[in-house]
């Protein structure tokens, strides 16, 4: 036992577990703060709002696997948890802590101070408090075990004090500190044997086979393993959003993104299918175009570390419970060696099936015209992206172009995306930069989704954090048209525009102003340049194309393909 302050404990256990950065709006845990600078290589991030703390450390948690750090004193903590929801959503291992009311100033309506505790429960694994230093050490062990076992997710202190400053400045006598990176998975789980042969026999008995990797295989490390099942079965592989980077684009298993951020032709593939194997993939709504795709009908079975999500949507489930990597070693080995001669047709279909989709959808992609089409901006990006690109993705159309669209064929190009929160992508991207200095992250975001978190440039310039921002920039939120136009009885009409127009900005300009490289891109042969000159330039830069503002992203549809 040591005798040492709160504040040194949780700066020495953060470092001890792998802690790089910290993401924070002044003031919280302040003399932690000057703990780490003194004991520490921790990099202190102070951001523009706290909603930006939570993203970045969400985006950091994402990139690496180990757990992302954010702060707020006790007037900041509603905004903190707001910027939670993704993570929770995303299943993204962040550790957020909070101020709270001081014991004599609870209920006495004390400047600025609300019982915000309760706004963290539904976005988080684990909420708790703490009132004595003493219990500091066990909360702390035991929100890094909430974030990084089984299902990961976003957990939640609140230490004592607006700040945090009860904890942090009472002393006591501390058990040893042990190093050892946290991250996830922190615990990988076996599955029973039975449950693995009799997947092993349904995949066997199948004659249109599926396969869909979700983020579950992302964190289990188990790119290689999925690809390598796909193989021996011969089964068209899918992936969800957050499974992406899992399969390469290039493979020729490789169908694409089924459900509603889609390609086309992943949904129709799916349609037909005889048996689904989702693995580390929640079937919501997202993937499954609210479960149609596949039918309800459809021989499911399913892969997952969290026992509650196996048969939870489609009734006629096998489920097996394993960590992705461990679960699909197994079932490799259960299959044993099979014949995927009497599949060949169905291969063959999938494959029919993708090059139509892409002779659909070819006018677009290779279109000359200005402004840009984002379907050419996304096609031509997955030509341009650097070999360790890890691209970072918003929500909405950004996410819907990304997901049809770019291709990631590089083994060391990653995939991160919102789960839901419009504007995640700049703060996420600086997060994940930071803590991958090795990678080149590109974000991929709308200029409706920057201006969420613009002020963030000045975050990027100041830490010269050196990422790539792509911005679709069509001035509007042009994926309103849909529904304004249903709203508006079926044609847009009266002053629809103000509903969704923006102001033309000069994007470029702007990001020069708060010190950010800015290049203006107005047609497609300006794109390749623009990005080998931000390959060249050590900090942050944006690229600010021009795009059409009529160009809406195709949402995902359930009917098959003619015969």
């Amino acid at each position: 036992m040591t005798d040492m302050s709160g504040a040194q404990y949780l700066s020495r256990t953060l470092d001890a577990a792998g802690v790089t950065a910290v993401f924070l709006v002044p003031t919280a845990l302040s003399a932690t703060l000057v703990a780490m600078e003194r004991e520490t290589s921790i990099q202190r991030i102070v951001t523009h709002g706290e909603k930006a703390a939570a993203y970045m450390a969400d985006g950091y948690a994402r990139a690496t696997g180990r757990p992302g750090i954010c702060m707020a004193q006790n007037i900041g903590a509603a905004n903190l948890a707001a910027g939670l929801r993704d993570a929770y959503l995303g299943c993204s291992p962040v550790i957020a802590f909070t101020g709270g009311p001081y014991e004599w100033s609870r209920g006495r309506n004390y400047y600025q101070e609300i019982e915000d505790f309760p706004l963290f429960k539904p976005v988080t694994r684990s909420s708790r408090q703490v009132f004595d230093v003493s219990r500091l050490p066990d909360q702390l062990d035991q929100a890094f075990r909430d974030a990084t076992t089984g299902k990961p997710g976003p957990v939640h202190l609140e230490l004592a004090g607006h700040t945090g400053d009860t904890i942090e400045n009472q002393s006591f006598d501390a058990p040893e500190i042990r190093a050892g990176e946290r991250h996830t998975p922190a615990v990988r789980i076996a599955p029973e044997r039975s449950a693995i042969d009799e997947a092993a026999a349904i995949l066997r008995s199948a004659s249109r086979p599926v396969i869909v990797s979700g983020g579950g295989v992302r964190t289990s490390g188990a790119g290689a393993e999925i690809v390598a099942l796909a193989e021996r079965l011969g089964a068209p592989l899918a992936t969800s959003l957050n499974g992406k980077d899992t399969v390469p684009g290039d493979h020729p298993l490789s169908i694409g993104i089924p459900g509603l951020y889609a390609r086309g032709s992943a949904n129709q593939i799916i349609v037909e299918a005889d048996v689904v194997l989702y693995v580390g993939s929640q079937t919501g709504s997202q993937v499954t175009l609210n479960w149609q795709v596949p039918s309800m009908a459809t021989r499911v079975v399913h892969l997952d570390i969290e026992p509650k999500e196996l048969g939870r949507h489609y009734p006629h489930t096998h489920g097996i419970v394993a960590d992705a990597q461990l679960g699909l070693r197994a079932l490799i080995d259960a299959l044993g060696p099979v014949d995927t001669a009497p599949t060949q047709s169905w291969r063959d279909r999938a494959v029919e099936l993708t090059r139509r989709w892409r002779a659909e959808v070819a006018h677009h992609a290779e279109s000359e015209s200005s402004p840009l089409r984002p379907e050419r901006l996304t096609a031509e990006l997955s030509n341009l992206l650097p070999d360790n690109a890890i691209v970072v993705s918003d929500t909405g159309h950004a996410g819907m172009w990304t997901a049809a669209y770019l291709d990631l064929s590089r083994p060391d190009q990653g995939f991160l995306r919102a789960a839901g929160s419009l504007g995640w992508a700049l703060p996420a991207g600086i997060g994940a930069q930071i803590a991958r200095p090795d990678a080149r992250v590109t974000v991929f975001t709308g200029d409706g989704g920057l201006f969420y978190h613009l002020s963030e440039l000045e975050t990027a310039a100041r830490w010269n954090v050196p990422l790539t921002i792509v911005v679709n920039d069509n001035r509007s939120l042009n994926q309103e048209i849909n529904p304004y136009t249903a709203a508006y009885g079926g044609s847009l009409t009266g002053r629809h525009h103000e509903l969704w127009h923006f102001n033309d900005v000069d994007l470029a300009a702007v990001a020069e102003s708060l010190g950010v490289t800015g290049i203006r891109v107005t047609k497609p042969s300006e794109l390749e340049p623009a990005m080998a000159r931000a390959a060249e330039i050590k900090g942050p830069v944006l690229i600010d194309v021009v795009s059409d503002i009529d160009a809406v992203a195709p949402k995902g549809s359930a009917t098959p393909a003619s015969q």
